[in-house]
């Protein structure tokens, strides 16, 4: 059992801003146990085992003095729901443990978590550069929002460390990555690209919704921030919308706060506990996620009618070895193309009779989807092309279901294509 990061038993401590956090001991779980116990502590009002959902908008004071304090940060307990919540710190504290973070910050969703991040941390005149297969909205939002406030930006492959060293300039503040990259599936090096952020004093942050934290641990290898869309692998059941952000120290955590707080990207209490509810069996359902797509992505790899397959659990895969130095496992997702171009692909597509062709992934069941047409379509076809989003790429999000059944779902939609 890996108990290299783990700690799971919390304590109170004196709150930012007026909201209480929570803060982890130094005892040691493996990551299973932190995934299943962190912030599920028993309820000490009533002794529920499960956490209460406080659905609540404000939280009332014993005086006026100890609101006064609560305001102004000298007193712990909570204020507004908007500013803090009972419910939504177990989920922020239990992310983070898994993280290795100083705490987290849940958000209404993941562009919720990637816009408070740059919110708070360009400003006029910065440039940043991201990685140029980001999810679509992250790239886009940057592009075309961002920049009508005077922040610069640079997308390219940052898999590229010489390119990555290339696009840098004096006005650089923010290095974002996704790794691996969604849908191109690249792996870009978490080690190296720390390593030349903090030479050029440019802080880190990295979308780790395709690995999630049971599989990769950014902060582990000198990254500043972690960012989830919690809609994803996190909760695992397709029925929330959430995000969070996890800082590794409390310097950033305080700075994104401050953003977080007046933004009111926060998450509703309900949708924390369903989150924090579907943490509990993250680690199961990755295991057994990335299992199936592992024999999926072997017998893609094998048929005549597909074209290519890149999977990081595949010796094929350019980063093979990157995925076994810096993941614990090659996640669940895969991409692909068929034979035949667009027209075959979207004839696959609308073949499939198990597999459910929606966007989104990491819930339990298999989920497939053409980004080109969705969650990239609103990229220029040159910047997609150039960032390795064919016309003709399938993404296939894994799911729990007996893998006999997905490979033979797969097989009569590729005769159709």
């Amino acid at each position: 059992m890996d108990r290299s990061f783990c700690r799971s038993t919390l304590e109170h401590k004196t709150p930012l801003g007026g909201r209480e956090t929570m803060s982890h001991n130094t005892k040691k779980f493996g990551r299973d146990t932190v995934t299943i116990h962190a912030g599920g502590e028993v309820d000490p009002a009533t002794g529920a085992v499960s956490p209460p959902i406080y659905q609540t908008s404000i939280f009332a004071f014993d005086d006026c003095e100890q609101g006064a304090g609560r305001f102004a940060g000298s007193e712990s307990g909570f204020i507004y729901t908007r500013m803090g919540n009972p419910t939504v710190a177990r989920l922020e504290v239990a992310v983070a443990a898994l993280e290795g973070g100083f705490n987290g910050l849940a958000t209404g969703s993941g562009m919720a978590a990637v816009c408070t991040t740059l919110l708070a941390l360009l400003s006029s005149g910065d440039h940043m550069i991201g990685t140029a297969s980001v999810y679509g909205p992250s790239r886009v939002v940057v592009e075309r929002d961002f920049v009508r406030f005077g922040v610069e930006s640079t997308f390219l492959d940052t898999s590229d460390l010489d390119a990555v060293r290339a696009a840098i300039r004096p006005n650089t503040k923010i290095l974002m990555i996704e790794t691996p990259a969604n849908p191109t599936i690249v792996l870009s090096d978490l080690k190296a690209l720390a390593e030349i952020a903090r030479e050029h004093n440019l802080i880190t942050m990295v979308d780790n919704t395709f690995a999630s934290p049971i599989l990769q641990r950014p902060i582990e290898h000198g990254i500043d921030i972690t960012i989830h869309s919690m809609t994803k692998f996190i909760n695992g059941h397709t029925d929330i919308v959430g995000g969070i952000i996890v800082p590794a120290t409390e310097e950033l955590y305080k700075r994104i706060r401050s953003m977080h707080l007046y933004l009111g990207a926060c998450v509703d209490p309900h949708q924390a506990w369903l989150a924090l509810r579907g943490l509990r069996t993250l680690s199961l359902r990755v295991k057994a996620s990335q299992a199936n797509a592992q024999i999926v992505a072997e017998y893609l790899e094998k048929h005549p009618k597909v074209e290519w397959v890149r999977f990081p659990g595949l010796a094929s895969h350019p980063q093979h070895e990157l995925a076994e130095r810096q993941m614990d496992g090659p996640s669940a997702l895969i991409s692909f193309e068929v034979r035949g171009g667009i027209e075959a692909g979207r004839n696959l597509l609308n073949s499939v009779e198990l597999m459910t062709l929606a966007v989104s992934l990491g819930g339990i069941e298999t989920l497939i989807q053409h980004p080109s047409s969705m969650t990239h379509a609103a990229m220029p076809r040159e910047q997609r092309i150039e960032a390795g989003i064919t016309d003709g790429l399938v993404r296939l999000s894994v799911g729990c279901e007996d893998v006999e059944d997905l490979i033979a779902d797969m097989e009569q939609a590729l005769e159709k294509a």
